[in-house]
């Protein structure tokens, strides 16, 4: 590490470089954070400097890790341009995120069999409000301080402080006195609930992701039960979640009128914790496990990722990008990986392998999931050369697949990737050596996902005279419509969820602005003539971003006043199936009434012989001299 090219490369004093900070030369570091605004450039004693400075009551000092993550590496002499867009990077002030509160009674559940399930209940039974659930009512213990019940597990939801139960062939136990329990008679469809559920069953786990408030644990493995009945102890009192998401119901594609349109979100969701809710959806925030998906492949925007924001995530992606450059670096590379998996990964490969080469700089997320298609794009748009994501075994590869797709597809083919390795040296191996085109002009990305999109496709791609075609399901496209089929009747129009059909006022068009389309699919199914079809595909054209005329016909004028109220094609085909044809429209008189506009109908009707309208003749006024004559005769 070079202090003098780092202060210069970041703009920040540089110390000289401590090899023992931690140890020995602790009173170097007191006197140092005691002065205040420090930052520590390793994170493997972290927690020493933090009680340091608790104990200097002071505030604690900053953190980046340019140890494991730029020194350590093969290529560590060259890396003070990284070592200055990381710091850069961590200097940024941290996002307050909301937090909602979770309690727990200590109301628990125990699921299984054997010893295994009533020892932990034995252990539990001091902190918690314990119930086991046995499937054999030859397991029901005697003489024991917590309570036991028979049945089958049917059905299970909820999270942490409000999961909700319902047994099968449930047996409650009935105090009794010498000899075996006495159960009551089973029944099924009972219901009860709890704070948290401990599954020592070794089956297939009640929920297929992280669910708060549910730990599982195989009953073959002593250390895994012991874990996780201490972590069980630990789940009673108060705690705190981040809303994680946000959604915006106003601008919600899911549905309209009855009709189904987008459904990304549910659809990606694993924890369930998203459902449809009227013409938008709904987000449980106690079921989300914030792994963001579902804002990475939401159209419309309305769902937002909040921890971070897509614009806190821009931010940290621009300025390492910038300060890189600025301290004389040419092309960097980003690596994004995960806390728990990626950040392991890199520290092994630097403690033991070659590290990280110089010109790829890592981006550290909460889960993979989030980083979509829009922050891939938006990457390249900022400067880098090259994007990696280092899968780690819990993230969900379709998700990152299509993501990676849709993100090829826009940048053509750029250098955009998914790293599938285990092993610190294939990480290694994966990224030395690769050889990588010169970056895109910087661009500043400001702006929704969309916007963003956009933006850095213009900067990757140039100016282009067709628009980019795009796989199947893209959230970008036009709307084509077959013009023998469309009536104009603009039902499209009225459920268009995002406004990018529109009609006109004063004559029969069907008008687009495919920049604002969602390609949701609405509009396809609300066509009663099927004349309308998608076509995904991104337009960067300025075109894109005003409205043009995809059908108009001409009007018809009513034979009365001369205001047009219709499509001519339409009143024609009207007036050759029904005029002189149907009982109502018999006469030449009764015809002309369908080539008229409503309001001159409505009078004509009113003052004809036939009219349903009509009545008696309105009687004359009486007068004051009608009651004199009356009265004189």
């Amino acid at each position: 590490m070079d202090g003098d090219a780092l202060s210069k490369a970041s703009g920040m004093v540089c110390s000289r470089t401590h090899t023992a900070l931690c140890t020995h030369e602790l009173g170097d570091a007191a006197a140092l954070i005691k002065k205040g605004n420090a930052v520590v450039a390793c994170l493997q004693e972290r927690q020493v400097f933090a009680e340091l400075a608790e104990e200097l009551e002071v505030e604690p000092p900053g953190f980046v890790d340019l140890r494991d993550r730029a020194g350590w590496s093969d290529e560590g002499g060259k890396s003070t341009p990284k070592m200055a867009a990381l710091l850069a990077e961590s200097l940024l002030p941290p996002q307050t995120i909301k937090l909602f509160d979770l309690q727990s009674d200590g109301q628990c559940l125990i699921l299984g069999s054997g010893p295994v399930a009533l020892s932990a209940a034995a252990q539990l039974s001091e902190a918690l409000n314990v119930t086991v659930l046995l499937e054999s009512i030859d397991d029901i213990p005697v003489g024991v301080d917590f309570d036991v019940v028979v049945g089958r597990l049917h059905a299970a939801s909820g999270s942490l402080g409000q999961f909700e139960v319902t047994i099968d062939a449930l047996q409650m136990v009935e105090p009794g006195g010498r000899g075996a329990p006495q159960l009551t008679l089973p029944r099924d469809g009972g219901r009860s609930e709890c704070d948290l559920i401990l599954d020592l069953r070794g089956e297939t786990p009640l929920f297929h992701h992280k669910r708060e408030g549910y730990l599982r644990a195989d009953p073959r493995h002593v250390e895994a039960v012991s874990k996780v009945v201490f972590e069980a102890s630990q789940l009673i009192g108060d705690f705190e979640k981040p809303f994680y998401v946000a959604l915006d119901p106003h601008i919600c594609a899911h549905s309209r009128a009855g009709i189904s349109g987008c459904s990304n979100c549910i659809d990606t969701c694993e924890t369930g914790a998203i459902q449809p809710d009227g013409d938008h959806v709904a987000i449980d925030p106690m079921i989300c496990a914030g792994c963001g998906g579902c804002a990475s492949v939401c159209p419309s925007g309305a769902i937002t990722y909040e921890a971070p924001t897509f614009g806190n995530m821009l931010q940290r992606i621009e300025i390492m990008s910038k300060k890189y450059r600025e301290a004389g670096g040419k092309s960097p590379r980003l690596l994004v990986h995960d806390r728990e998996f990626g950040r392991e990964m890199i520290s092994l490969a630097a403690r033991f392998g070659r590290g990280l080469p110089a010109d790829v700089i890592p981006l550290e997320v909460e889960n993979l999931g989030n980083f979509g298609h829009a922050e891939m794009l938006a990457s390249l748009g900022c400067g880098f050369a090259a994007v990696d994501l280092l899968l780690s075994p819990k993230s969900e590869l379709t998700l990152l697949e299509n993501a990676l797709d849709l993100a090829l597809a826009i940048s053509d083919n750029a250098d955009l990737r998914l790293l599938d390795v285990n092993d610190p040296d294939a990480l290694s191996d994966a990224i030395y050596g690769q050889v990588v085109a010169n970056p895109a002009k910087p661009i500043l990305p400001i702006g929704t996902r969309r916007q963003v999109t956009r933006l850095a496709a213009k900067a990757i791609r140039g100016d282009m005279d067709a628009p980019i075609e795009l796989p199947q399901g893209a959230p970008y496209g036009a709307v084509v419509v077959d013009k023998d089929a469309c009536t104009l009747c603009l039902s499209c129009v009225s459920l268009c969820p995002s406004g990018a059909l529109l009609d006109n006022e004063d004559t029969p068009q069907l008008r687009f602005q495919e920049d604002a389309c969602l390609q949701c699919g609405i509009c396809t199914h609300a066509c009663p003539e099927n004349a309308i079809s998608l076509a995904p595909q991104l337009d960067l054209s300025d075109s894109a971003l005003s409205q043009r005329i995809l059908y108009e016909e001409e009007p018809f004028a009513c034979i009365s006043c001369g205001s047009h109220f219709g499509v001519k094609s339409t009143i024609d085909r009207v007036m050759d199936q029904l005029a002189g044809k149907h009982p109502m429209f018999a006469t030449s008189e009764q015809g002309k009434l369908i080539q008229m506009c409503d309001k001159c109908r409505i009078e004509a009707q009113y003052h004809s012989t036939s009219s349903p309208f009509q009545s008696a003749p309105r009687p004359r006024p009486r007068t004051t001299d009608d009651y004199l004559k009356r009265r004189d005769h």
